[in-house]
């Protein structure tokens, strides 16, 4: 099965950005983790396509989810809890 490509719009203070990126980690997920501070292209990026202004934002394969929507991002990359 292909790894699906997963981007995370996050910014260094967030506490649900952590938790989503430590979830990740716990479950051996690859990916690409976009600091919104640092990068203002992006933030653009996310708030045109989601209508959010709001962190965490997680993209896999062009499937947007916002918040830390655990059940829902388990469910697409097929974790089980």
């Amino acid at each position: 099965m292909e790894e699906k490509k997963i981007k995370i719009y996050s910014t260094p203070t967030c506490m649900y950005c952590n938790m989503l990126k430590a979830y990740l980690d716990q479950h051996d997920k690859k990916y690409e983790d976009i600091n919104l501070v640092e990068n203002r292209e992006m933030a653009k990026y996310v708030a045109e396509n989601t209508g959010q202004l709001g962190v965490p934002v997680t993209e896999i394969d062009g499937q947007f989810i916002i918040g830390f929507d655990q059940a829902r991002i388990a469910s697409i990359l097929g974790i089980e809890n």
